[in-house]
């Protein structure tokens, strides 16, 4: 299971900055793309003070506390901001991805599931709840789950890596080296190492 912990690295979609339109950018948008997370947090606590309820603010906050390593307020701000929205999945993915982190895999799981049954939620809604899944010993469920992310998104490597690496542990060889040879194709990182691996 250890070789899967690369795929923990926040999704991009969860991970990027949930961004305003041009003409209202908030300069706390511009200080997170910079790398400046802390001038992002002063900035937006500022804000919040006015608009407290504010989901974007909230969780774009979050996620500038989770790039300085501080994830205890990250998760408090993605709390909140999921107490005004509760049907977010962009901050449902944060959530999972939070969880996973922390081996919280039932936490995760159920994040995940909300997230994938929102109309319009992306691939990863699916990928992160075969993690879950994976973790917890379910393999089939987590198989479906992958095969789900990959039906909703043909050009994910990540799930099929994901799957191929279920697949080893599953002894089923010929059908990981396909997922395998698919995620590299798609230029996921490690995919090449797994073929060198397991494949020739």
């Amino acid at each position: 299971m250890k070789l899967l912990s690369k795929v923990l690295l926040i999704p991009a979609l969860a991970g990027s900055l949930w961004a305003c339109s041009e003409s209202k950018r908030n300069p706390a948008d511009s200080y997170f793309e910079k790398g400046q997370y802390e001038l992002a947090v002063q900035t937006y606590t500022e804000d919040l003070k006015f608009k407290p309820t504010d989901v974007k603010m909230l969780y774009n906050r979050g996620r500038a506390f989770q790039e300085m390593g501080d994830v205890e307020k990250a998760k408090a701000d993605f709390e909140a901001a999921l107490d005004q929205d509760p049907k977010n999945f962009q901050v449902l993915l944060s959530l999972a991805a939070l969880q996973l982190n922390d081996r919280n895999y039932a936490s995760a799981l159920l994040y995940a599931s909300k997230a994938e049954e929102i109309p319009g939620a992306p691939a990863m809604a699916s990928l992160l709840k075969g993690r879950a899944l994976h973790q917890m010993g379910l393999t089939e469920e987590a198989l479906r789950a992958y095969g789900n992310a990959i039906q909703l998104d043909k050009e994910f490597g990540q799930a099929y890596f994901n799957r191929g690496m279920l697949k080893i542990a599953l002894e089923r060889k010929k059908q990981a080296c396909e997922d395998f040879k698919m995620a590299e194709v798609l230029g996921y990182p490690g995919a090449d190492d797994m073929l060198t691996k397991y494949c020739n």
